[in-house]
């Protein structure tokens, strides 16, 4: 059974595998989503980040949700055993650890760090990462005054190295589960959109970013820039091969118009095998180019499957990018104007 979530801009619809065919469902209309985050280890519990009505939990699938309560002002304390709640009703990243599905990580606009270690029920605000050095020039362009935590991502073989996205301003990791944080390594991007890491690789790092493609292959603490044939690079979102540490997928415009709005759209898919250059993926069943806003890209489980959403729906490949197909499923209208903001898939 095949379940896939995509976070759009106005709602999270629900794709499942039916009797004879998939069927949709929509949740969180109107809530303004940024992020969404499931694991395999508990499929019933999907967390939704929005950017007006802070973090959302469904304990049943999607079927239904609840606010996780984080609309808090600064240090005020919550009803959960005297632990701090979120402080800001912007929640831009979220994702659970590999290690153990209770520990959830979540990010926010402005720029803090928050840890849960029992499923959401409760929430630790990790302190110090606006304290770094850099952090009075991060801003996010269309509102210069503040910037945000735009993704996190916790290294497969080391529970407590959680890697950080500050969109614009630095890549931070942290070695120890957010008590202390290095920022800026050698040759880390600026600007970073998506993460990726590969079970079967550690120190295995891939960077989709604003400023371009990154990889690091000591857990971040240095990185290089392999763009030969990427001609687009402003990078959305990555995909390794689940069978291949050394293949990538990665979506990518010319810059933010071309990549977020669908009446300037104009985006593609490019895949990286080894020190071989990349390659655009066009007339392959993905929809790419003029009108096309940059794809969200997620994993499947069995080598080469990798599932894509744009505004022209969701889409799947089991070849790592020679073919697509696109999903038969309901397509609301309306949606070819919006750029997805999250997708996830539990396959078995």
């Amino acid at each position: 059974m095949t379940t896939v979530y995509a976070a759009l801009r106005d709602r999270l619809l629900v794709w499942e595998d039916g009797p004879e065919e998939l069927t949709t469902t929509s949740r969180l209309e109107g809530r303004a989503l940024e992020c969404l985050a499931i694991s395999p280890d508990v499929p019933e519990r999907v967390f939704v980040g929005t950017f007006e009505s802070g973090l959302h939990r469904s304990t049943d699938g999607g079927d239904s949700f609840e606010s996780l309560e984080t609309e808090f002002v600064p240090e005020r304390e919550s009803g959960y055993g005297g632990a701090k709640n979120l402080e800001s009703a912007a929640v831009t990243a979220v994702t659970i650890s590999p290690h153990d599905p209770d520990v959830v990580y979540a990010g926010t606009e402005p720029s803090r760090v928050y840890r849960s270690s029992d499923g959401g029920d409760s929430w630790e605000h990790l302190e110090g990462l606006t304290d770094l050095p850099s952090a009075d020039s991060w801003f996010f362009p269309p509102r210069p005054h503040t910037h945000h935590v735009r993704w996190l991502e916790v290294d497969p073989f080391d529970p407590e190295r959680l890697y950080v996205g500050v969109e614009a301003g630095a890549f931070v990791l942290s070695p120890d589960g957010g008590e202390s944080w290095q920022e800026r390594p050698p040759g880390s991007r600026r600007d970073n959109h998506s993460m990726a890491t590969h079970p079967d690789r550690e120190g295995l790092v891939y960077s989709a970013a604003g400023d371009g493609f990154a990889r690091s292959t000591d857990g971040g603490e240095s990185w290089d820039h392999p763009q030969e044939g990427l001609e687009h690079r402003y990078c959305w979102s990555v995909a390794p091969d689940p069978g291949d540490p050394e293949s990538v997928l990665v979506s990518s415009a010319s810059g933010a118009g071309s990549a977020h709005t669908a009446s300037s759209a104009e985006s593609y898919v490019y895949r990286k095998s080894g020190v071989e250059p990349w390659e655009r993926l066009e007339g392959r069943g993905l929809p790419t180019g003029e009108g096309v806003v940059r794809a969200e890209l997620a994993t499947g489980t069995e080598p080469g499957v990798v599932y894509a959403v744009n505004n022209r729906g969701p889409f799947r490949t089991t070849n790592f990018g020679d073919s697509w197909e696109r999903l038969e499923v309901t397509w609301p209208e309306g949606l070819e104007a919006q750029a997805p903001r999250g997708l996830a898939v539990l396959e078995g």
